[in-house]
């Protein structure tokens, strides 16, 4: 058990923008004070205002309690996927907003299932699940623990290591890119993919260079494919039909796209955090070697504690939230990171239980949403933790300064200096 009020003393940067004055009412999830730290931030709105507004970047809302986090994710209806779910707050509709948003490229309009609503959501759902089922992640375990175990044994080795850029960073993005049939040595190509999708989306030049490299690289991809045909989800895909029919290229290269940007840069983050938490904390890491029968629970709380994922829902027309007004084109953050905070739900929510038996986290969403690989990310989650705590039992933050964390909708260390001692 440990407290976690504490948190890395060096943020990575991000848009230049003018201070938060007000966090009921012009929230920044950019700002370094909440990319830094934001459980103050969250716990001062749950009691002041636990539906926060702001203007900035299009306009959107912020809830931070669990139970409203909880009923916007479950309420398709009022606010649906298909207006526009964003991975990112800041890639603009098509028809332009906010002088403060970007422009220029944006991801298809499908990326389904998450941006679709039903029908469309549940028969490109549908085709996910057996990929991503326990049992094909049980398949995918072995190719993940001689990763894993390669790249600790490399740290263990030096005595020394980035536990961020040359471990967690390296583990979904080889995992993904072996389902997909992406050869490893492409890895840092999409790794620099996907962050500038997701961690710099507010710089219009990176934005584009992420999005233009991952919709190119699949449209060859599917032309390859269907010229020769591999034994990977790409291929399946291709392969498959929806009513007597096949599946168009769109629809393909929609759901491939969402799987990079989904399950690369969410489970890096967690195993960064996790990382970080257990150096930060040998309390608990001499713990989980001690008791690895803990490590199914520590997981969950891991998750529970780091989520590291804010979605985004965009609403073209409008609406209201319990009477909070929700303007044209502004979009509702569902704030899963904060909503696992919440003292109404959790005991002592600041600190990481390693055997916390009640533990409903939204980690990976709730209601239809709810993320399908989420099979691949613990299983990821929890190799990686074993193979760096069997090549380094003891280990210690090298440069406290040195830490670096990204924020915004996805939140997870990026240099992380290690010490092996």
């Amino acid at each position: 058990m440990s407290d976690d009020t504490k948190t890395p003393e060096s943020a990575s940067t991000g848009p230049e923008t003018k201070p938060v004055t007000d966090w009921a009412t012009d929230y920044d999830i950019f700002d370094p004070n909440y990319v830094e730290n934001p459980f103050p931030i969250w716990d001062e709105l749950r009691q002041r205002c636990p539906v926060a507004h702001s203007d900035r970047w299009g306009g959107s809302i912020l809830p931070t309690r669990y139970e409203d986090v909880y009923a916007i994710a479950h309420d398709i209806e009022q606010y649906p996927s298909g207006g526009g779910i964003a991975v990112v707050p800041l890639l603009p509709p098509p028809d332009g907003e906010a002088a403060s948003a970007p422009t220029g490229p944006a991801l298809p309009q499908g990326v389904p299932p998450i941006s679709a609503d039903p029908p469309l959501h549940t028969w490109t759902r549908r085709l996910i699940l057996p990929t991503l089922s326990p049992g094909r992640v049980r398949e995918y375990e072995p190719y993940t623990r001689e990763l894993c175990r390669r790249l600790a044994s490399e740290i263990a080795q030096d005595g020394q290591g980035d536990g961020a850029a040359g471990y967690a960073q390296q583990i979904p993005v080889r995992v993904i890119g072996h389902l997909l049939g992406v050869p490893e040595e492409m890895a840092p190509t999409f790794t620099e993919w996907v962050r500038d999708v997701l961690e710099f989306a507010y710089d219009e030049e990176r934005r584009t260079r992420g999005i233009q490299g991952i919709l190119g690289y699949l449209h060859e991809a599917i032309a390859q494919r269907r010229a020769t045909p591999h034994n990977d989800y790409l291929t399946k895909l291709l392969e498959s039909e929806h009513e007597g029919k096949p599946i168009t290229d769109d629809v393909v290269r929609g759901m491939c796209a969402l799987l990079l940007i989904a399950g690369i840069d969410t489970t890096w983050s967690s195993i960064g955090a996790t990382i970080w938490h257990l150096a930060t904390h040998p309390d608990d890491r001499d713990r989980l070697i001690a008791e690895p029968e803990l490590m199914p629970t520590a997981i969950e709380e891991f998750l529970r504690a780091y989520a590291p994922v804010t979605m985004a829902r965009r609403l073209p027309d409008g609406g209201e939230y319990n009477g909070c007004p929700i303007g044209a084109g502004e979009r509702i953050l569902m704030n899963f990171p904060g909503a696992n905070r919440d003292p109404e739900v959790f005991d002592e929510p600041d600190r990481v239980i390693l055997d916390r038996q009640q533990n409903r986290h939204l980690a990976f969403g709730a209601g239809i949403h709810r993320c399908a690989g989420s099979n691949l990310a613990r299983m990821e989650l929890r190799v990686a933790v074993e193979e760096w705590l069997a090549a380094m039992p003891k280990f210690e933050i090298a440069d406290p300064a040195g830490v670096t964390w990204a924020g915004g909708q996805v939140r997870g260390p990026r240099t992380l200096p290690i010490r092996v001692s």
